[in-house]
C-alpha cells in the first residue's frame, strides 16, 4: 500500500526505557547467562531467538517463556533470587544509549514555544528551528514527553538512581512503570494499554486552553517487538531502535515489515495461551475484557506509520514536525527551570518482583 504521508505534526513522545534509553537489555544478558552457566549448561548462551521473546514484557509473562525453554533445575523463586542479586550488583552501572541524552535535552527545550507564548512562523522564528525552514502551516509548539515502561517501580529505580539528572524531563506524574494500578491485569505489552495510559497523563496535565493530544499526534520510542505493537495498537505512530542482534535475528526472516506494522502478532499469541491456562500474567477473563479492539490488525505493511532506526542519534525532527529551538535560548532564566521530582522522592534499590524488561 502507499505509504500515509498526511501526518498531523508530533506532539507527545512517549518512551520506553530499557534498551531504548538504558543500556540494559546486555546487563538483562548477562545475568541469565551467567545463571545459565551455573544451572544448566547445555542451554548456554541464552540465544536471541529466545531474548527476542522476553523483551517489552510484563515480568510474569517473561518469566513464563524463559523457564518453559530453560527447563532451569531450580524453583522460581530461587532463580528469582539469584537473578535478582545480580541485577542489584550491575544495574548501578547503567548508561545512557547514544544519542538518547541529546534526544530528550532538544525535546524539553520545545517548552521555549509555551514560555515564549507568541511562537509564529516568520522566517525570524524558522532561522532557530535548528537550522531548517518551516513549512509556514506549521507553528512551533511544545512537545510533551512521557516514560512507559515495563520495569516496576523499584526495579525502574534500581536503574535510574544514579541517572536522576536523565530522567528529570519526565514529570513524576508522567511516567507510568510496569505496576501503575492504572494498567489491568495481564494487559502489559503487546497490549496498548500503557501507551494509552502514558498519553492520558500528558493530556491530564496539559496547560489550560491547550487542546487534548490524540494518538496520531504521538511518536512512541520503542527497542522491542512486543512494545512496537503496543504502539501501533495505540493507534500511535513508532520509531523501532532495537539492539543490532535483535535487528539481525529479525533480518534472518525477512520480518523487518512484519515488526513495523505490529503484525507478529505477539497479542493473539498471548491471548490464546492465556486461555490455554499457559500465562501467569493473563488470565481468560483479561482477554474477555479486553474489547474488540485487540482483535483488530494494528497496521499494514508499508503503511508509514512506523520506521526503523539504527540509534538515536542524529534524530530527525523535522520529518515529524518536531521545531527545536535555537540552543542559545537554553541560557534563558525561563528555561533553566527542570521537570520537577516529587519532593523528599529517594531514588534507592529496594527488592522487587524480578521482571525481564
Amino acid at each position: 500500500m502507499a505509504p500515509r504521508t498526511d501526518f498531523p505534526p508530533i506532539r507527545a513522545c512517549l518512551f520506553d526505557m530499557d534498551g531504548l534509553l538504558l543500556d540494559t537489555e546486555d546487563i538483562y544478558t548477562l545475568c541469565v547467562n551467567e545463571l545459565l552457566r551455573k544451572h544448566k549448561k547445555e542451554k548456554f548462551p541464552l540465544p536471541w531467538s529466545i531474548k527476542a521473546q522476553l523483551q517489552g514484557r510484563p515480568g510474569p509473562a517473561a518469566l513464563d517463556i524463559f523457564h518453559n525453554w530453560a527447563d532451569l533445575p531450580i524453583t522460581r523463586e530461587q532463580y528469582k533470587e539469584e537473578y535478582y542479586a545480580l541485577q542489584a550488583q550491575k544495574f548501578q552501572f547503567t548508561t545512557a544509549l547514544p544519542g538518547v541524552e541529546e534526544l530528550l535535552q532538544k525535546l524539553g527545550s520545545t517548552r521555549y514555544w509555551d514560555l515564549k507564548g507568541d511562537a509564529t512562523t516568520t522566517q525570524d522564528n524558522a532561522a532557530t528551528t535548528n537550522g531548517a525552514t518551516q513549512k509556514p502551516s506549521q507553528k512551533p509548539h511544545r512537545v510533551h514527553i512521557a516514560l512507559a515502561t515495563s520495569s516496576h517501580e523499584a526495579n525502574f529505580r534500581m536503574k535510574t538512581n544514579h541517572l536522576t539528572e536523565l530522567f528529570s524531563v519526565f514529570e513524576t506524574h508522567r511516567r507510568v512503570l510496569g505496576d501503575d494500578k492504572r494498567i489491568p491485569e495481564g494487559r502489559g505489552k503487546p497490549l496498548p494499554d500503557i501507551y494509552l495510559i502514558a498519553l492520558k497523563t500528558i493530556n491530564d496535565s496539559l496547560p489550560e486552553g491547550e487542546k487534548p493530544i490524540t494518538p496520531e499526534e504521538c511518536l512512541v520510542f520503542e527497542d522491542s517487538i512486543p512494545g512496537v505493537e503496543a504502539g501501533r495498537r495505540a493507534g500511535m505512530r513508532v520509531v523501532w531502535c532495537p539492539h543490532p542482534m535483535l535487528k539481525q535475528e529479525v533480518d534472518k526472516n525477512g520480518d523487518v515489515k512484519l515488526v513495523l506494522a505490529g503484525l507478529l502478532n505477539q497479542a493473539e499469541i498471548e491471548q490464546k495461551k492465556a486461555q490455554a491456562g499457559l500465562t501467569n500474567g493473563t488470565t481468560e477473563t483479561d482477554t474477555e475484557k479486553s474489547g474488540e479492539a485487540d482483535n483488530k490488525e494494528p497496521g499494514e505493511i508499508d503503511d508509514g506509520w512506523a520506521e526503523y532506526l539504527p540509534s538515536l542519534i542524529d534524530f530527525p525532527y523535522e520529518k515529524y514536525g518536531i521545531h527545536i529551538p535555537d540552543e542559545a535560548v537554553d541560557q534563558e532564566p525561563s528555561m533553566k527551570e527542570t521537570a520537577k521530582i516529587d519532593e523528599g522522592e529517594v531514588l534507592q534499590a529496594v527488592q522487587t518482583e524480578v521482571v525481564e524488561n
